[in-house]
């Protein structure tokens, strides 16, 4: 009788650690409407693969995915190369825990409006750029801002302030390239995923706007957690989270990232995006 009592009591223990709510979130880097269609079917794949009650909390800004991300109010994240940085310096014991089979060798493209004249140049950064207006994306974006501030400077040997008449910073990728396809930019930095899917789906007028340069391959995106999940949400959550997003195989839900599928990763991989990020003092 003891016994059994004592296992009901562990059973109740178990389901009620794991009945809180698991969520969620990933850095804006995207129209709204898109992220949420997205990340809600994301949810759904991972309350059938772990048993978890799973919610995609939406973001405004990169900095309010890593204030989540640190504040406990979401527990996983889909972060870009720098804000995965950032998180896990930020929260003890995270760990990334995949990656895109692309992530692992990213790029960011420049584009410039067609009315520039900047020939496309695959060897380097074409010296034409400079004097004119020049949009990153987010300030805190990898592919979008950390990667091509860098490889501008080591091109140039100058600030963007220095470089271009006007710099700005659109928020997002797909905003980015809207700007400089309207002329409000005569060049942009951009996540060259989000460019390819554009393309695809019609979304740019490849008439008004081109790549003129893509950059050389870094790490970027990943799926991280947070170190304290399998003492919250009971032991093997951290384990059952990241195998169901090695398993995940759905074409249609792959194709809304878009990734051909996720691969393993560790946070050593990310030590490149770590060395430029101090480099150019967006990381303390």
């Amino acid at each position: 009788m003891c016994r059994c009592l004592f296992a009901l009591l562990l059973t109740l223990v178990s389901v009620h650690a794991l009945a809180d709510t698991f969520r969620f979130t990933a850095i804006p880097d995207e129209n709204e409407d898109k992220l949420v269609a997205r990340f809600d079917r994301v949810a759904d794949y991972l309350s059938q693969q772990t048993g978890l009650d799973v919610e995609y909390v939406p973001v405004k800004s990169y900095p309010a995915a890593v204030s989540a991300f640190r504040n406990d109010q979401v527990q996983l994240a889909w972060f870009g190369g720098l804000t995965g940085v950032q998180a896990r310096e930020l929260v003890p014991d995270s760990e990334a825990l995949a990656q895109g089979r692309e992530d692992a060798g990213f790029r960011s493209y420049f584009i410039a409006n067609t009315s520039t004249a900047i020939a496309a140049d695959q060897q380097r950064l074409p010296a034409a750029l400079e004097g004119h207006s020049f949009t990153f994306g987010a300030r805190t974006s990898t592919s979008g801002r950390l990667m091509p501030e860098y490889y501008l400077r080591q091109r140039f040997e100058q600030s963007p302030g220095e470089l271009f008449s006007r710099v700005g910073f659109s928020g997002d990728h797909t905003r980015t390239i809207a700007l400089v396809e309207s002329g409000a930019y005569d060049i942009g930095a951009v996540n060259y995923k989000v460019w390819q899917d554009e393309v695809q789906q019609h979304g740019v007028d490849t008439d008004k706007v081109h790549v003129i340069w893509k950059s050389p391959r870094y790490p970027d995106y990943q799926w991280t957690i947070r170190g304290d999940v399998d003492q919250h949400f009971g032991q093997g959550t951290k384990a059952a989270v990241r195998q169901a997003l090695l398993d995940m195989s759905d074409p249609e839900l792959l194709a809304s990232f878009p990734r051909a599928g996720f691969i393993p990763v560790s946070n050593d991989d990310y030590a490149p995006i770590r060395r430029v990020g101090h480099q150019l003092e967006l990381l303390r």
